[in-house]
């Protein structure tokens, strides 16, 4: 059994981070799987909450490795 931890850069920040490939919060840009890290996510979510919107929410596992049957 193995585990899969992808390494790629932030939309938002443009920050290098490690994530979980299944569960990382993402956007479809221009046909792209675009990943956000969890500063990013955070930093939205004060904002949201400001606006009175719900938090963005996301896996506990979004930033861990995840089992290679996952993929």
């Amino acid at each position: 059994m193995g585990y899969a931890l992808c390494m790629g850069q932030c939309y938002g920040c443009k920050k290098t981070f490690s994530f979980n490939p299944v569960k990382v919060p993402s956007l479809t840009i221009e046909g792209t799987k675009e990943p956000f890290c969890k500063d990013c996510i955070d930093k939205a979510n004060v904002e949201r909450v400001k606006l009175g919107k719900e938090p963005l929410t996301y896996s506990p596992e979004a930033y861990n490795a995840c089992n290679e049957n996952e993929l």
